[in-house]
């Protein structure tokens, strides 16, 4: 029974999602790394900010998806900055690998009320392949697509554009991904040339009023896919508490749903992390609530990562906002 939901799975993906040129979003985004979801965060910080992610999702499910990434972004002259991500996904037969070179401008609007606006722009190259090598064709599990008879590669290149306005504490960006349609010439009729989707992500950080070295932080991430118009919303918690070193642990939960079913999740986990010395590590687990949680025992994601070349920055644009 497995193998065949791989197989479906599998079919599912050829059929409607290849080539998005995006790995699905889980909690990556809330290990203290916002620049997974936006350009426009890159360069807002002190530092040199590395983050390694490795997630196994649908654990129990034989080559269930597995994917690898890693982020990097830095400050350049006083109010911009850089940030690059590679990453590595399989899925079943499918093999996509990509990067994205990003760029980031931030602009003071208010001094006095730290109101700040920032604007991101991405670009994205991805490659996308079927490996048919791996296909096992016997009678018991026979290979679906006979048009399928050689390994199937393509490449795709794309654009990121966001914006991000912060007011002291208060953060609000929007992102339009893969803004210009894709080339379906090697492909079906039912092939989807629509690979837009657009994100918002908002959130406050509360000091606790007893001790300013505890902080609350909750947030609301959606999206929306422009393909089969479908959304989703994560709602977040989170708990972080400080040392006088600097150093800091945090604990949280993500509550993920589709939104014309409000009250009936499609995964929930629990997450934590904490930084010592500026290495950092967060981990996450999240279980499904749909029909292929049935099937396996969850989601793990794990955050490695480290920040280097520690440099004041003279303009509070690019101030981190954690801390």
């Amino acid at each position: 029974m497995k193998k065949i939901f791989v197989y479906l799975a599998l079919l599912a993906v050829i059929k409607s999602h290849s080539q998005e040129l995006n790995l699905p979003v889980f909690t990556q985004y809330l290990a203290d790394n916002p620049f997974v979801l936006s350009p426009a965060y890159a360069g807002i910080g002190d530092n040199l900010r590395i983050r390694a992610n490795g997630l196994t999702q649908w654990v129990g499910i034989k080559d269930a998806p597995e994917n690898q990434s890693c982020y990097a972004d830095f400050r350049v002259l006083n109010r911009s900055g850089i940030g690059i991500s590679i990453y590595n996904d399989k899925n079943g037969f499918t093999r996509q690998t990509g990067a994205k070179v990003s760029f980031a401008h931030h602009i003071i609007l208010d001094y006095y009320s730290e109101q700040y606006l920032s604007f991101g722009l991405s670009y994205n190259f991805n490659s996308f392949r079927i490996n048919i090598d791996e296909f096992n064709n016997t009678i018991e599990h026979p290979v679906f697509d006979p048009s399928v008879t050689d390994n199937r590669y393509t490449a795709n290149n794309n654009f990121d554009v966001s914006a991000l306005y912060r007011n002291r504490r208060f953060y609000l960006s929007f992102n339009a991904n893969n803004i210009l349609k894709k080339n379906i010439n090697k492909y079906r009729a039912e092939e989807p040339n629509l690979l837009s989707n657009y994100q918002v992500y908002t959130g406050y950080t509360l000091k606790d009023r007893e001790n300013r070295r505890i902080e609350y932080e909750p947030s609301l991430f959606y999206q929306y896919f422009a393909s089969d118009k479908r959304s989703t919303a994560d709602l977040n918690f989170k708990y972080r508490r400080y040392n006088r070193y600097e150093d800091y642990y945090w604990i949280g939960v993500s509550y993920r749903m589709v939104n014309d079913q409000f009250l009936k999740p499609l995964s929930v986990g629990p997450m934590a992390g904490f930084m010592k010395s500026k290495f950092y590590f967060g981990y996450s687990y999240q279980v499904m609530f749909n029909d292929i949680g049935n099937y396996n025992t969850g989601t793990h994601v794990v955050t490695l990562g480290a920040d280097f070349l520690q440099a004041i920055s003279i303009c509070p644009c690019t101030q981190s906002p954690v801390h």
